[in-house]
Parts: C-alpha cells; structure tokens; sequence
C-alpha cells in the first residue's frame, strides 16, 4: 500500500510539474508554479507518510497489548495446572 500511495503521489507532482513547463509562462512565473507546486506535493507526501506512521504505530500498540493478554492467559493457565496438581 506503501508504494502505490507514493507512486499515485509521484506520478501526480511529475504531471503537474511537466503541465508547467510546458505552459507558456514567463520563465520566473513557471519556477514560482513549480516551486508552489513541489511545497504542496511534499506537505502532501508528509501527510501521507505520517497517516502510514500513525497506523503502523496502532497495529504494533495492538498486537503488544493481545501479546501481554496471550502472556497472561498462559500464565494464569500454569499456574492453575500446576495449583491442581498439587
């Protein structure tokens, strides 16, 4: 998912990056465009990666917390054979 997220990001500022330069526009109005264009496209990239950061960090939050509740449960279950064989 990783990669078709920047490839659809990377294919979206190269069109936008290749529709300025071959608008007919002044030269200094085409590198303010592209350069507006590349600070748009790396908060976007930004965003996108943070959002892929933030889901990762909850997935690995989720499988620690069932890993601790799988721990206990083993734990309790010794604990209990080893009281009932006694």
């Amino acid at each position: 998912m990783k990669k078709t997220v920047l490839s659809v990001l990377a294919g979206i500022a190269t069109g936008a990056v290749l529709g300025i330069l071959f608008a007919p526009d002044k030269g200094s109005k085409t590198r303010k465009k592209i350069k507006d264009k590349s600070v748009k496209a790396k908060e976007s990239l930004k965003e996108e990666f943070d959002n892929f950061l933030d889901t990762v960090s909850k997935k690995y939050e989720s499988a620690v917390d069932k890993g601790e509740e799988i721990l206990e449960k083993g734990k309790k279950e010794v604990k209990d054979t080893v009281n009932s064989k006694l």
